[in-house]
């Protein structure tokens, strides 16, 4: 393809993008699509000779676009954002046309520099001490088994990466029963087993319980196990709770625990000085992730992580053969040495686009504006005679159930609770999903998509009463 037809089929493409970003609010939110739909649709095997760029874009838009669930409606309300941004998507065309992998310096000085300065601001922005160091990786999941492993290494003067395991000490590590998965899923991959993870009670707003930590904990060292790792989270996945992290650093600091503090969603809140008491007691921590990708306006994946201690990250991962040799190491920062993958993408280019473009007002407005948004909803719920919040709105979370009168019934009413869900995703207007408290089934309906309004929320909160009441059960 010679420059004159891709700058040709580029113009068309960029032409339906903003067509897109215009109009996303017109497709079905969740996709409509039965399973093996798009896989049947698509050839068998590879064309044996070459197909003209119109002929694909017109299967894209016919046989790729049915299937895509819209994360960029600001109907969408499920889960947690994922949220792209026009500046954002300009630098992610930069991105891929540079092609660039910046594993080390070398290969890219301006990916690794830039990346050093964008966690720099946004460390500053969001009250994370000066002297820690942040790297961007993909996904808070890998950070956290980064964490984990680091941890790990820390505690055996790293020779469980030399040796292996052999006959070490059982270790443990500590979260709430509120925490993400990937908790699990890093203790599992790092060699600890997932019965290793301890899942402490919650309390009535399912913030880890300090009290029943610090006695979990005293317990195992009584039984000859090694407290290993706390993950404190600032917004657990189900309902956004906050887990005490100045009481939980105290305890981490005195039995000398690695603290691993996960706001993967709401870490983007703490650009807001009022939200930054949440992390207070952040600097006897050792690591800390949060996901732009989910908050603040830059496409996925874009995970920032940051720790206090650099040089037990680079012992962790750094592995230098022959081939990966430069006369800059030693230097300068080599990524590679700093996360678990050996490439790297240029993640850093959108994120100076979207925090130059928006600016740090603009970007705390919009935040601001998503959380009165869930507080208008939590006042309306308030309100309905037939609806109650399950928890206390969180930021921009708001947790209900539909409860109608006289009904107490938990079974019936979670049934009921499962179908009304399931009712408001199959009209395509708007997409929510849902959670258990206390085998309380809950709708969590998170207001944080980029171009979310006010009107988008009250027809929300209009087709959910709407349904709800003309449902029989």
């Amino acid at each position: 393809m010679d420059s004159s037809e891709f700058r040709k089929h580029a113009h068309q493409m960029v032409d339906w993008m903003a067509d897109y970003m215009d109009n996303v609010d017109n497709y079905p939110v969740k996709s409509q699509v039965h399973p093996k739909k798009i896989y049947d649709q698509i050839e068998k095997g590879i064309p044996q000779k070459g197909e003209s760029i119109d002929l694909i874009f017109k299967d894209f838009q016919k046989k790729i676009i049915p299937g895509i669930t819209h994360w960029q409606n600001p109907n969408f309300f499920a889960y947690f954002n994922a949220n792209a941004s026009p500046p954002s998507i300009l630098a992610e065309m930069l991105t891929a046309t540079l092609g660039i992998q910046g594993m080390k310096w070398e290969t890219s000085p301006a990916s690794t520099e830039l990346e050093e300065r964008m966690m720099e601001w946004l460390g500053d922005a969001m009250g994370i001490p000066k002297t820690w160091t942040g790297v961007i990786q993909d996904t808070a999941s890998t950070a956290t088994l980064a964490s984990i492993l680091t941890a790990r290494e820390q505690k055996t003067n790293y020779q469980i990466n030399e040796k292996g395991f052999g006959e070490s000490t059982k270790f443990r590590i500590y979260c709430s029963d509120q925490t993400h998965s990937s908790i699990e899923k890093g203790a599992k991959i790092a060699g600890f087993g997932k019965d290793n993870v301890i899942k402490i009670p919650t309390d009535d707003q399912l913030a880890l319980r300090a009290d029943l930590l610090l006695q979990q904990i005293k317990q195992d060292i009584k039984n000859g196990l090694e407290p290993l790792c706390i993950v404190v989270a600032i917004g657990t996945t189900g309902t956004m709770a906050m887990d005490p992290l100045k009481e939980i650093a105290q305890i981490a600091e005195e039995y000398k625990i690695w603290l691993h503090v996960d706001a993967a969603y709401a870490g983007s809140a703490l650009i807001l000085p009022e939200y930054q008491p949440l992390i207070k007691g952040i600097e006897k921590a050792d690591s800390f992730v949060f996901n732009p990708h989910k908050w603040l306006f830059t496409n996925f994946d874009c995970s920032t992580y940051f720790v206090k201690d650099k040089n037990a990250l680079v012992n962790t991962f750094a592995i230098l053969p022959e081939y990966l040799k430069t006369k800059t190491d030693g230097l300068v920062n080599n990524h590679c040495d700093w996360g678990i993958p050996l490439g790297r993408r240029f993640r850093s280019l959108k994120l100076w686009f979207v925090m130059r473009y928006y600016g740090l007002e603009g970007l705390q407005n919009m935040i601001r504006y998503h959380i009165d948004l869930a507080k208008w909803l939590e006042n309306e719920i308030h309100k309905a005679a037939n609806f109650e919040l399950v928890v206390p709105r969180s930021m921009n979370l708001v947790c209900f159930r539909f409860k109608p009168k006289g009904n107490n019934d938990l079974e019936k009413l979670n049934i009921i609770n499962e179908q009304l869900l399931h009712q408001l995703n199959a009209t395509g207007s708007l997409f929510l999903t849902h959670t258990k408290v206390d085998s309380v089934y809950t709708l969590r309906m998170v207001i944080g998509q980029t171009n979310v309004e006010k009107e988008h929320v009250e027809k929300a909160w209009e087709l959910i009463q709407k349904t709800a009441n003309e449902m029989t059960y």
